[in-house]
């Protein structure tokens, strides 16, 4: 991404570098407001959380996604109050040691997995969309499966804890990814 703006007539000067930071902190502030807002679904509550991290990644590319989701794990390392379940479930280090934390990690890898794939362009029809947010999905989960079974045991249903009552919610993001985004290379053909 490269811009080219008129900054003689402004107080900070803008740059490339002050427009991705914008970026940035307008994609932690999605980031921790879709954590926040809950729609009531079956059979759990539907938030757009993976939704936006896979959209950060398609829209910002492999680097600025990856550091769009790592500013927000740093934010919630810090101990601010951005993740699902926080403050009531915890803050800080301790939340995401806790059975979400391999979720957390799964996003930051799937925000840079779809924003390489973004960038070689699957995100131009509905097919190559849904199947690159598919691909992010299942990174999400592989990381979050795994860090969940080794936190709770491998002995404890790992699969209808942290998999299976989320497909229905992701199996509609996914649609809704896969149609959005040609649509939107359509409005905003860019490159």
């Amino acid at each position: 991404m490269q811009f080219e703006l008129e900054s003689r007539n402004t107080l900070i000067p803008a740059s490339k570098t002050s427009i991705n930071l914008l970026y940035v902190i307008a994609g932690t502030l999605l980031l921790a407001i879709s954590a926040k807002i809950q729609i009531p679904f079956f059979p759990v509550p539907l938030t757009m959380q993976t939704f936006v991290v896979l959209l950060i990644g398609f829209a910002f590319g492999w680097r600025l996604g990856g550091l769009t989701v790592l500013a927000y794990l740093a934010e919630g390392a810090a101990g601010l109050p951005v993740f699902a379940g926080t403050p009531e479930k915890g803050i800080g280090i301790a939340y995401m040691a806790g059975p979400t934390g391999g979720y957390l990690l799964g996003f930051l890898a799937a925000a840079v997995v779809t924003g390489f794939l973004a960038e070689k362009r699957w995100d131009r029809t509905w097919l190559g969309a849904a199947a690159a947010a598919l691909i992010g999905l299942t990174v999400i989960y592989a990381f979050g499966l795994l860090w969940l079974g080794t936190v709770a045991g491998w002995d404890k249903p790992v699969l209808e804890w942290g998999l299976l009552p989320f497909l229905p919610g992701e199996a509609l993001k996914l649609f809704l990814l896969g149609a959005v985004l040609p649509l939107a290379w359509k409005f905003f053909p860019g490159k």
